[in-house]
């Protein structure tokens, strides 16, 4: 399984030629470093909860029709995209090569900002996508082979994110949720997170902030 970011939590999972895109949202699109077009070539697209840095509906049109993609995501997102006409399905537990094991999640908690509807993912066993969560449940899953960490949010701080992580143990971390941050910033909390893993004997892909890096699982 390859797997490569676009900017925050913009992912494309890729498997036997299969490629399922995850959570293209506003931040990915927002200064023109990534256009629709760059999926065009998507079998499948995720959106996991209603926030505009998951989900960015304009573009998202523009890649299902470059794509043809089916879209699944979650009941709350469902009903916002039948307003443009958009059709969806609910999440199944098989997306072409990929097994999707779905955990309800709470979203973590945002000022004066009601928690939406979300789902959590391990996919094919190895790899365990929290979203923006933190959830108690997730720890069910430590030891994985690579969580992919939500790194920077209103919702969150460096020691909360080391924290979770810690109590997951994976093998290894990809960094995501970091679309906003300035270059210079993020090359700085990352050498601190690369610090911190590696005492832990985790690798954490800190090459994850330029655009288009991948990782293979």
């Amino acid at each position: 399984m390859k797997i490569t970011k676009y900017l925050h939590s913009c992912l494309v999972f890729e498997k036997n030629g299969f490629k399922l895109l995850v959570d293209p949202g506003t931040f990915s699109f927002a200064e023109g470093f990534i256009e629709a077009d760059e999926f065009n070539d998507v079998d499948a697209v995720i959106i996991t909860h209603i926030h505009a840095d998951h989900l960015d509906k304009e573009n998202l049109v523009k890649i299902i029709e470059l794509s043809g993609a089916k879209v699944y995501t979650v009941k709350q997102v469902s009903d916002e995209l039948q307003k443009i006409a958009v059709k969806s399905e609910p999440i199944p537990n098989t997306i072409g090569p990929f097994t999707l094991e779905l955990i309800p999640v709470k979203h973590e908690g945002i000022l004066d900002n009601p928690l939406p509807e979300m789902v959590a993912m391990v996919i094919d066993g190895q790899v365990l996508h929290p979203v923006d969560s933190f959830d108690d449940k997730l720890l069910a899953y430590a030891g994985i082979e690579l969580l992919i960490l939500p790194v920077m949010a209103p919702f969150t701080t460096e020691l909360i994110v080391a924290s979770f992580a810690d109590k997951i143990r994976p093998k290894q971390v990809l960094p995501v949720h970091d679309g906003f941050a300035k270059p210079f910033f993020l090359k700085q909390r990352y050498e601190n997170y690369n610090r911190h893993f590696e005492k832990l004997g985790v690798v954490f892909h800190n090459h994850m902030s330029e655009i288009g890096a991948s990782v293979e699982v």
